[in-house]
């Protein structure tokens, strides 16, 4: 049975960011039961339930917090501990393994005290030493684009016997403690994980809500609750086995087949669309809400055509975004003209308020300005197997609508993500799209990745203004409403220059059997499920 709730509808300078928030501030993951009102549930607490079982298109690269910034958080906010985190509905991080705040004025100590007796789930002990362990090693190891990017600035970490450490910042960053709730900071057992090397042993020793009990790479993880956990978690059910797909397409089929009770990463939009409006599937739910996944073309100035500053704005002159959004997603995604998603404090809409809507006419008059008055060749590269299945028509649609204003020729090309990625951190590619999952629900967070020399695409792109004025002034204000004057200046410059050109933002669904309830409460503000919040139905 589906029904439909009333309302719906729905380097930092030096440091390089990953992810792919909360509109409104609060919650990027304010969801929207489709099935409000169907009736009263009760849940079922019982430890000897089959587990709950999650289908994803979102397979971790690594099983180690130090090597990865991608969809492997996915797995980490479950088995892993991190200090502080975000609950369910909350806008800022909140105390998990410790209480932590800034200390003095400035914004430059952050202190944590962990709680009491804290274990991994092996029993060996989780104290302060651990966690300097774990985020120095990061920083050690350095894996080329892993998460040593999100501690630029971090100076040093010390501790004061078992249960105290103090993050000393080299400059003001108010939004330290949503670095520090990222899963890349899980907290790690100095015994299983090498100080200079990942580990490779397919084994994760964590103190999150649940331990792995096994990992079958591109398949999936069984995770079972975990008795020593201490935190924020409320767990509704004992048990989650995490299923990995290639496809959304298998992905649906499973759900109706009843092999999986949820889905949630890399649901298509196709898919999206006949699950919202259900003549078969009335044992199917689906859960809609606001989300801050965004998708973007990065331009790499490497490239002799791309270099011309003209040609770039000729593209964002060009490009029409509803058309996406519309005939590509199915309305399941919104057009965006700012890198900072709408719905976020700091959002504007410079790049429509520059070029209005798309115009063959204005692009031509902007090369032909710059002395460009053949077509422009250009190649645009995308991966297959990361973003779902409507990346390659997206591209197709990119094409079309390029090669009918008769000023560019455009070649497509594509290869899986882990060549992908390599590619274009190797500057291989013209013009390439990437998509972005926030780090943090922060403004920060979409603007600071992409400017710097090393930043999160792999193309430098310096911005002194950006870098050196604007985010520092940011960070030194805890009230991070009030700092929308530095966020606007930025996504100005940044649409003047046309090193990125934003396309749309998505919503979020989670599809269900109407067996399971919490999807509603699933995700945090960056979009990570979190596994402990679902549950099964005992009643209606």
């Amino acid at each position: 049975m589906v029904c439909r709730s009333p309302w719906h509808g729905r380097t930092r300078s030096v440091r390089v960011f990953r992810r792919l928030l909360a509109p409104r501030v609060l919650a990027a993951t304010t969801f929207i039961p489709l099935l409000a009102g169907c009736g009263v549930v009760n849940a079922s607490d019982s430890e000897d339930e089959e587990p709950i079982v999650v289908g994803t298109t979102s397979a971790p690269s690594t099983l180690d917090p130090a090597a990865s910034w991608d969809g492997s958080w996915e797995l980490f906010r479950n088995v892993y501990q991190t200090l502080v985190a975000f609950p369910s509905g909350a806008a800022q991080p909140e105390a998990d393994a410790a209480e932590c705040s800034f200390k003095g004025t400035g914004n430059r100590l952050y202190h944590c005290r962990l709680r009491e007796d804290m274990t991994f789930s092996d029993g060996d002990a989780l104290d302060a030493t651990a966690v300097k362990y774990s985020i120095d090693r990061i920083r050690t190891i350095g894996v080329k684009g892993g998460p040593e990017g999100l501690l630029g600035s971090l100076d040093r970490v010390t501790t004061q016997g078992d249960r105290d450490v103090t993050f000393h910042l080299k400059k003001a960053d108010a939004t330290f403690p949503y670095v520090l709730a990222t899963p890349a900071m899980s907290i790690v057992d100095p015994d299983d994980y090498p100080a200079k090397s990942v580990r490779t042993d397919r084994e994760v020793s964590g103190s999150g809500p649940y331990t792995l009990k096994s990992y079958s790479p591109g398949d999936k993880a069984e995770l079972v609750k975990n008795d020593s956990y201490k935190g924020f978690a409320d767990r509704k059910n004992a048990a989650v086995t995490i299923r990995y797909f290639t496809s959304s397409s298998d992905m649906v089929a499973a759900l109706r087949s009843k092999k999986i009770d949820v889905t949630f990463r890399g649901l298509a939009a196709s898919d999206a669309v006949k699950l919202q409006d259900k003549k078969n599937d009335k044992d199917l739910q689906l859960v809609e809400g606001a989300g801050m996944e965004t998708s973007y073309l990065v331009f790499n100035p490497q490239d002799p055509w791309v270099a011309k500053k003209a040609v770039r704005q000729a593209v964002a002159q060009v490009v029409d975004r509803g058309a996406i959004a519309h005939t590509v997603y199915q309305d399941t995604v919104s057009p965006l003209y700012s890198m900072v998603p709408a719905g976020l404090v700091g959002h504007t809409t410079d790049f429509f308020n520059d070029y209005g809507e798309p115009s063959a006419a204005k692009a031509a008059q902007i090369l032909s300005k710059a002395g460009i008055h053949e077509p422009v060749p250009l190649t645009l590269w995308y991966t297959t197997d990361r973003y779902g299945s409507a990346t390659k028509p997206e591209f197709e649609e990119l094409k079309r609508q390029l090669e009918a204003s008769k000023l560019f020729e455009v070649k497509l090309e594509s290869r899986p993500w882990n060549t992908f990625e390599a590619g274009y951190r190797k500057g291989e590619y013209p013009v390439f799209g990437r998509g972005w999952f926030p780090d943090f629900p922060d403004a920060d967070n979409f603007i600071a990745p992409f400017v710097g020399e090393e930043n999160a695409v792999g193309t430098p792109y310096v911005s002194r203004e950006i870098t050196d004025e604007l985010l520092p002034q940011s960070r030194r204000e805890s009230d991070r409403g009030a700092v929308v004057r530095q966020f606007a200046r930025a996504q100005q410059i940044m649409a003047e220059d046309v090193r990125l050109l934003p396309l749309w933002q998505g919503k979020q669904y989670i599809a269900a059997s109407e067996e399971i309830a919490g999807g509603e409460r699933a995700l945090d503000p960056s979009t990570i499920m979190l596994m402990w919040e679902l549950e099964r139905k005992t009643s209606w």
